[in-house]
């Protein structure tokens, strides 16, 4: 198992080397300059030549790259081009934000998820299934910024229930408060999740369910309960195994679009701000987390695989 862990750490290495230049290239041929943000009316053609060496992006871009990629070698993500503040401060102060809030959608997709599907992949074009179907289309299909929008209409201006933006009311510091804010952007992502993590289970579900060893646990009487539990359980949670290992990243880089409706000050809309500004080092800083936790999260998913299935080995 160590071998193998150390294989597979070992190959991601020349794979995140080259998303790196993939990443770097593509901001570098991505319209628009920096530096622009920082010019005004009554500067000469020589002002604006010293802000951009002072931004260091008067070099070739090769040589820009090679300067990044060699100080993140050391740690260090360089400092924002509009800010000026260090990368990894700006990552570590959203971080909490964006975890709370993945997290929590998470766990809440998954609860719901599970049951829901294994009832549709048992009770198979029934009524029920076929609502559970029709929900799981629309979450799939319903754009995220439309969804949220609607939430906000609804339940913060027409009710007045839930606040609309933000993370904290002014003045305010409970964790009550804190959950008030979270429900909707919360409600958005959980609902997404849920349509999408529901096709998976269901059809795994379905598929497992016409098995043999399934068939013969009814000839021995057992109810289809029992059966859901005891059996088609283990076979089903497989697909949510790699479900989790994919998500990992989420939990750090957030969504982009949600936390930008609610103005939730995650990594998602730090990321939105970022793109916005043409921010070059923060841009890359989310970018490689993110990759190396996708790295990270496949690694974890397929040494959990023989975990919950012993008939899965992690060898050669």
């Amino acid at each position: 198992m160590n071998n193998y862990i150390i294989r597979r750490i070992v190959q991601a290495i020349p794979l995140l080397f080259v998303i790196s230049i993939v990443s770097f290239s593509l901001i570098k041929l991505a319209p628009g300059d920096p530096v622009l943000s920082f010019v005004t009316p009554d500067m000469g053609a020589d002002d604006v030549a010293r802000i951009r060496q002072s931004m260091g992006l008067d070099q070739p871009a090769y040589v820009q790259y090679f300067a990044w990629f060699k100080n993140v070698l050391t740690g260090d993500l360089g400092y924002s081009l509009v800010s000026h503040r260090p990368v990894s401060t700006m990552i570590l102060e959203r971080i909490p934000a964006t975890f709370g809030l993945m997290g929590a959608s998470l766990l809440l997709s998954l609860l719901f998820a599970l049951p829901l599907s294994m009832l549709a992949g048992a009770k198979q074009n029934s009524i029920p299934d076929r609502i559970l179907s029709l929900l799981s289309y629309i979450g799939i299909s319903i754009p995220s910024f439309w969804f949220s929008m609607m939430l906000i209409y609804l339940f913060a201006v027409e009710f007045h229930w839930l606040p609309s933006m933000g993370m904290r009311t002014i003045g305010v510091d409970s964790i009550w408060d804190i959950l008030k804010h979270g429900i909707l952007p919360c409600t958005v992502l959980t609902f997404i999740n849920v349509s999408v993590y529901m096709r998976y289970i269901r059809s795994n579900t379905i598929s497992q369910l016409e098995e043999d060893y399934v068939q013969i646990q009814y000839a021995y009487g057992a109810s289809t309960g029992t059966v859901l539990l005891r059996h088609v359980f283990k076979n089903v949670i497989l697909p949510v195994v790699t479900i989790l290992g994919m998500s990992l990243p989420e939990l750090i880089a957030g969504a982009f679009i949600t936390e930008s409706v609610f103005s939730w000050p995650g990594m998602g809309s730090l990321g939105i701000t970022a793109v916005h500004g043409l921010d070059y080092p923060v841009i890359m800083g989310i970018t490689m987390i993110s990759s190396i936790l996708l790295v990270i999260g496949n690694l974890a998913a397929d040494i959990l695989y023989g975990a919950v299935d012993p008939r899965i080995k992690t060898t050669g």
